[in-house]
């Protein structure tokens, strides 16, 4: 268990919150310039998320997050939950913290040259470590968990691909079945699996991706959408075929279907953000509970799922509302329970649907997610009523408070 900061420790890195306004992006992107040029780690990490400056970006308001509430660590309890599950997910290990320390160290002495103090020093030092033991506790608890689990396993196991099936004009769905014919571990709905991979050309790689099946014991089901210039995305929609062979760790994640009853859910995403809700439609469609399910996509080319969706809807399971952002579908013959509209989900048309006795997940793009959150919350929607996932490095702080 971490020992409590002291309190010159917590003094001095609240003094420090300036410090990091002004300069933490430049922290967190020369403390990946060295991390990255150490082989060690360095495959680790997306690098599409450095390329675009997602990933230090994200990182500069953690650690400002961080900071800020230095003097109460409890707030950090979600954010800590989600980046355990994130970390359990990609293999991540104790022996890989050390390396974070003295890149992240370095950056700041870097960064503030003569500002850093030895005080300063040794205050992140402490404030680096508390956290890190909380992370490598709570990891080493999911871990044993996943150890324990029927059909479990740490580490990486070798899946083979049992089905490929093509979702949409973008999006391709890849069933995965245990090369040692073993049972799987039954994944709570929403989480996703952790991939180790090996890209011709490219080398290592890991990933993330959201299961888009329903809860079971022999498979698991992923949909990966091709992104423009996507080494890994493009990889795997062009190369991977019925028996390939991928190592993969086990379910991981928080972001998870709430214990099914009857009180009503509603679906909200954009582009691939519906593949977590895949999986949720596997269990609460067979119960009771109303499901209102929202999503945007460009087209009819682009869009994933809409015949289960549509099927579900024509049985009366649920209500849907779909956005077609750049081309309308024309001619297209009516379903029950369907509504289809031109354009996006905008917040003046989600904040009058707001039902307060219903619970929003929410998961896309981060602009669309800070948009949906922002007028979920402005229409007085509790947070306890607000579920939400990135597909991007982290978290956006701004939606935690």
């Amino acid at each position: 268990m971490a020992l409590p900061l002291d309190d010159r420790t917590r003094g001095i890195i609240r003094a420090c919150v300036p410090a990091l306004e002004a300069h933490g992006l430049a922290i967190t992107t020369e403390m990946y310039r060295r991390l990255l040029a150490n082989p060690a780690i360095r495959d680790l990490f997306n690098l599409s998320h450095q390329q675009n400056g997602e990933q230090p970006r994200a990182l500069a308001l953690a650690v400002l997050a961080y900071a800020r509430n230095i003097d109460n660590p409890g707030v950090m309890a979600g954010a800590v939950e989600r980046i355990a599950e994130k970390h359990v997910g990609l293999n991540i290990l104790p022996e890989h913290y050390p390396y974070v320390a003295d890149a992240l160290l370095g950056a700041i002495a870097q960064v503030l040259g003569d500002a850093a103090t030895p005080d300063i020093m040794d205050a992140w030092g402490r404030a680096y470590w508390f956290l890190a033991d909380i992370l490598i506790g709570r990891e080493e608890q999911i871990y044993v968990a996943h150890a324990a689990a029927p059909g479990g396993w740490t580490g990486w196991r070798p899946f083979s691909v049992r089905r490929r099936t093509v979702e949409s004009g973008t999006v391709t769905s890849f069933e995965l079945v245990p090369t040692d014919g073993r049972p799987v571990m039954r994944h709570a709905a929403g989480q996703s699996l952790g991939f180790r991979l090996d890209v011709p050309g490219h080398g290592p790689a890991r990933r993330n991706y959201s299961i888009s099946s329903a809860p079971g014991a022999d498979a698991y089901r992923i949909s990966v959408r091709r992104i423009d210039g996507g080494v890994v995305s493009n990889w795997l929609h062009d190369s991977v075929r019925e028996g390939t062979v991928l190592q993969v760790s086990a379910p991981a994640g928080d972001f998870t279907l709430g214990h099914p009853d009857t009180a009503p859910v509603v679906f909200l995403s954009a582009g691939v953000g519906l593949t977590p809700f895949m999986s949720m439609l596997g269990v609460v469609a067979t119960g009771k509970t109303p499901i209102r399910y929202i999503h945007a996509t460009r087209s009819t080319e682009t869009e994933a799922f809409g015949i289960p969706v549509r099927d579900l809807a024509a049985k009366g399971r649920l209500d849907a509302d779909i956005f077609y952002t750049r081309q309308a579908p024309q001619g297209v013959p009516p379903v029950p329970n369907v509504t289809t509209h031109a354009g996006r989900i905008t917040p003046e048309w989600l904040s009058g649907q707001v039902d307060p006795a219903a619970t929003y997940y929410v998961c896309g793009p981060d602009g669309f997610m800070r948009d949906m959150v922002t007028a979920l919350r402005a229409a007085s929607v509790p947070d306890g009523h607000i579920r939400y996932a990135f597909f991007g490095p982290a978290d956006d702080t701004a939606l935690m408070g």
